[in-house]
């Protein structure tokens, strides 16, 4: 198993010397969320937290996931940067094509990229996107991302997009890992055409992220993938100790990024660096150590 600290909407200034002290207890990683805006007034209910509220979002900083990810990767030596996850059919894909290869390119390939389709009908209305077929739309910047990373020319010519012949200068130095967050059919189904998914259940349970698994394991079968390199990530947070970490092994998982609060709490966070640092700490005297 492979630890990842999970830390959002978060004093600025807590960002860097999180990642630098995850790195020095042993972490593999960190993960880093995504949010465009916050609009004023929408009718849309938030998967992720129990009564659908997004209230927890409001005045909350999100620095721009790629600009985040790469002052996390400068600032350290093995740290490896996971989005969880960049909503990116909102994004021009050739754009978050040179952004993400860029980010691989100062890193030395430390940069996973997690993506996923925006609940907010207001993302895409303000980014100029329509939101219908929206699914169809990811699938298409999934297709051009991975092709300008892999390097050479490439051309695509899809319902959304239609890119001449094009490369891009730098390119990763190893294939673009794509991980792919969301809890429906179609996106278990995304996942399995890809490199991983991204489960962000976050309480420590292992029912629901056991029966999403067993289904991307059968669209990885239908799909002819199962021999290719997969990661699933579970995120977990507050009390996470051995047992729950093996629980989550047992059924396949590869990556969990842990969180010691409540991400979704409506209140600002408060709690100081230092109490962060102690958590980190604790953890991974406690866990990380044991396995």
């Amino acid at each position: 198993m492979r630890f990842h600290y999970a830390e959002s909407m978060t004093p600025i200034a807590n960002y860097v010397p999180l990642a630098q002290a995850a790195e020095a207890n042993g972490y593999a990683g960190f993960t880093i969320p995504d949010s465009l805006i916050y609009p004023k007034a929408s009718d849309t209910s938030y998967s992720y937290t129990e009564d659908g509220g997004r209230e927890f979002l409001e005045n909350k900083p999100f620095i721009e996931s790629f600009i985040l990810a790469t002052a996390i990767g400068v600032s350290t030596k093995t740290l490896e940067m996971t989005t969880n996850v960049v909503k990116l059919p909102v994004r021009p894909p050739l754009y978050s094509a040179k952004l993400v290869s860029s980010i691989a390119a100062l890193t030395g390939d430390r940069f996973n990229l997690g993506v996923g389709l925006s609940v907010w009908p207001e993302d895409y209305t303000v980014m100029g996107v329509p939101y219908a077929k929206r699914g169809k739309r990811f699938d298409e910047c999934i297709a051009i991302v991975r092709g300008l990373c892999a390097g050479g020319y490439f051309e695509f010519h899809g319902e959304f997009y239609d890119l001449p012949p094009a490369k891009l200068n730098p390119v990763p130095g190893k294939p673009l890992p794509i991980l792919i967050g969301g809890f429906s059919d179609a996106a278990l189904k995304r996942a399995a055409h890809n490199d991983g998914f991204m489960y962000a259940g976050g309480n420590g349970g292992t029912e629901e992220v056991s029966s999403m698994i067993d289904k991307i394991n059968g669209y990885r079968a239908e799909a002819g993938t199962s021999g290719n390199p997969f990661r699933i990530f579970a995120t977990a947070m507050g009390k996470i100790d051995v047992d729950v970490v093996k629980r989550h092994e047992d059924l396949g998982v590869t990556d969990m990024p842990v969180a010691f609060r409540n991400l979704y709490a409506v209140e600002e966070d408060s709690q100081p660096l230092s109490d962060k640092i102690d958590d980190m700490k604790r953890f991974a005297d406690e866990v990380i150590s044991k396995l």
